[in-house]
């Protein structure tokens, strides 16, 4: 399964670092698509079908993801719309539209957010390329870390392999990856974006452990079956979802100064 995984993360790693560098369209077409693959599988685990309210939150989310090149408010109205429609065209309960209603804004919001840290002028590319390494770190760290040494478990009811030492495991390789960055762009004050970096790590393993819930709640394993050894695409970027809205949230109130980025 390990040599599975690894050969996974080779093939899809190129394109996904090729997109980031080159940004614009290339890059909101692979979140456009990585979106709404999420809307699929949200859809797949919590309802058991791809519906047509699980097909227009999925092209709500695309379509958002493209429009946030240029215009990320109304990437955003667009997911308004999409959430909207996905939640009163859901054929059930109140309890099914809560769901498609998370599900919307799960995939869309992220999209958004990526896309407009990426359309940046100045650090657009150094961001997105630091955000995509620290989120990696963090994996690698948590999985090393909590293999090699154990000890309690972080959230058993939840995750039962996530331990603390791999928490901090992954927010010290996360840290790393801050201060190596930070080194290579000649920033004064390099300690302050490792700080960062850690934060981050804590807040990507808070997205892996939402995804893991919601699998744990719907009795699934994976949230699909098209990467090999890796399962679905949710399970890959569950915590750069959640990284990325944060850093988007963090820059768009704080400035660049915020992040250690100065």
């Amino acid at each position: 399964m390990l040599k599975t995984r690894a050969l996974s993360a080779l093939v899809l790693a190129p394109p996904a670092l090729a997109a980031a560098w080159f940004g614009g369209l290339w890059f909101a077409a692979l979140i456009a698509l990585g979106c709404a693959l999420v809307c699929w599988e949200w859809h797949g685990m919590t309802t058991r079908s791809f519906s047509l309210a699980g097909r227009i939150a999925a092209v709500a989310c695309a379509v958002a993801a493209l429009l946030a090149v240029a215009w990320p408010l109304l990437g955003l109205a667009v997911v308004v719309a999409g959430t909207a429609a996905s939640t009163v065209l859901t054929r059930a309960d109140g309890t099914a539209r809560a769901w498609a209603l998370a599900g919307a804004v799960y995939g869309g919001i992220p999209a958004v957010a990526l896309v407009w840290l990426r359309d940046d002028t100045d650090h657009g590319r150094t961001v997105v390329f630091w955000l995509l390494l620290l989120v990696w770190a963090t994996d690698i760290g948590a999985y090393a870390f909590g293999r090699l040494i154990g000890g309690p478990r972080l959230l058993p009811a939840v995750s039962p392999k996530k331990t603390w030492a791999g928490l901090l495991g992954g927010m010290a390789c996360s840290a790393a990856v801050g201060w190596g960055m930070a080194a290579s762009l000649g920033l004064a004050h390099p300690a302050a974006l490792a700080l960062s970096s850690g934060a981050l790590a804590v807040v990507a393993q808070v997205g892996d452990l939402i995804e893991s819930w919601v699998k744990r709640r719907w009795g699934v394993k994976d949230s699909s079956h098209i990467i090999p050894g890796h399962g679905g695409v949710l399970d890959r970027v569950d915590g750069l979802l959640a990284a990325g809205v944060a850093v988007a949230l963090v820059l768009l109130l704080g400035g660049e100064g915020a992040l250690g980025w100065r």
